[in-house]
């Protein structure tokens, strides 16, 4: 397996995470934590892809702007910059307001078009080095 597929694996199963509800146990801060954490996962294995080496941070913003050099981000796609947030502030207990269900459901729809938008990336990418 390539180094990108692995890091895009990671991105799936912490999509999936994120997808558990159901459980009065579990905070929406908790499932939004792994949506930052697919999306992050996602755009660095692209990077990866791209040949290029992301940067250790945790903000979804650079790895945009580091995507940009190698090609165009459609506008749903830079919304996810704003997730950045449950990376580390709503990860621990804090003061912060508690994430709604409706903001819990924009952002798990927010991680699946960028997990989709980076594997069709790839896939395009793929099926034009083939014809070339």
């Amino acid at each position: 397996m390539e180094r990108y597929e692995s890091w895009l694996d990671r991105a799936r199963s912490s999509y999936e995470l994120a997808k558990m509800t159901g459980n009065e146990f579990v905070y929406y801060e908790d499932l939004c934590y792994q949506i930052q954490q697919a999306i992050e996962k996602s755009l660095k294995g692209l990077l990866i892809y791209y040949k290029f080496e992301p940067e250790f941070t945790h903000n979804i913003e650079i790895l945009l702007n580091n995507l940009e050099k190698f090609t165009d981000i459609p506008d749903k796609i830079k919304k996810a910059s704003k997730i950045t947030v449950y990376a580390v502030q709503t990860r621990y207990p804090g003061e912060y307001e508690e994430i709604t269900k409706e903001e819990y459901e924009e952002s798990i729809k927010i991680a699946k078009d960028c997990l989709d938008w980076t594997e069709d990336k790839i896939k395009k990418n793929e099926v034009n080095n083939k014809l070339d």
